[in-house]
């Protein structure tokens, strides 16, 4: 249950995703209040406003992604140039997504001084996988992309329970 608890703590904090200019959250209007949902789609694509996009969105980083390395679940969410990764065992990571010198890169620190996760290369990335790998010993990581909030299929879930 410890797992799913995360997975969901982890796909939820990627539901307040946008841009960090200060503009007001996703669904409110700049009062903090709810914006109404209803109505003939005038809005925006909800981007911000400024018609901008971060270098991680650009680069197809930006979202939730899973994977099972070692036998634990691990939620990789990276929303703009922020990544943050937790795994079931308690391992809490938090660092930088983005391009540099034409590569895309991640720049964890754990919190439990776990190092196997400090600097990971993009291999590889499209709308459903993500490929990574990792300088800290781990290697190659494979990360399925969660889509609209909702695990993706074909996850272990036998240990969990029903």
């Amino acid at each position: 249950m410890l797992v799913v608890a995360g997975l969901a703590g982890a796909l939820t904090l990627t539901g307040c995703s946008g841009d960090d200019s200060g503009s007001a959250p996703s669904g409110t209007d700049s009062t903090g209040t709810a914006a109404s949902s209803g109505g003939s789609g005038t809005g925006g694509s909800g981007t911000g406003g400024t018609g901008s996009t971060s270098p991680s969105a650009s680069t197809g980083l930006e979202g939730s992604w899973l994977a099972t390395t070692g036998g634990k679940a691990v939620a990789l969410v990276i929303t703009g140039k922020q990544a943050g990764l937790f795994a079931t065992g308690g391992t809490v990571c938090s660092g930088t997504a983005g391009e540099e010198a034409g590569m895309r890169m991640i720049h964890l620190t754990c919190t439990d001084g776990n190092k196997q996760r400090t600097t990971g290369m993009v291999d590889s990335v499209n709308g459903a996988t993500l490929k990574v790998t990792w300088s800290g010993g781990l290697g190659k990581e494979s990360f399925t992309k969660a889509q609209g909030g909702k695990l993706p299929s074909g996850l272990p879930t036998a240990s969990l329970g029903s």
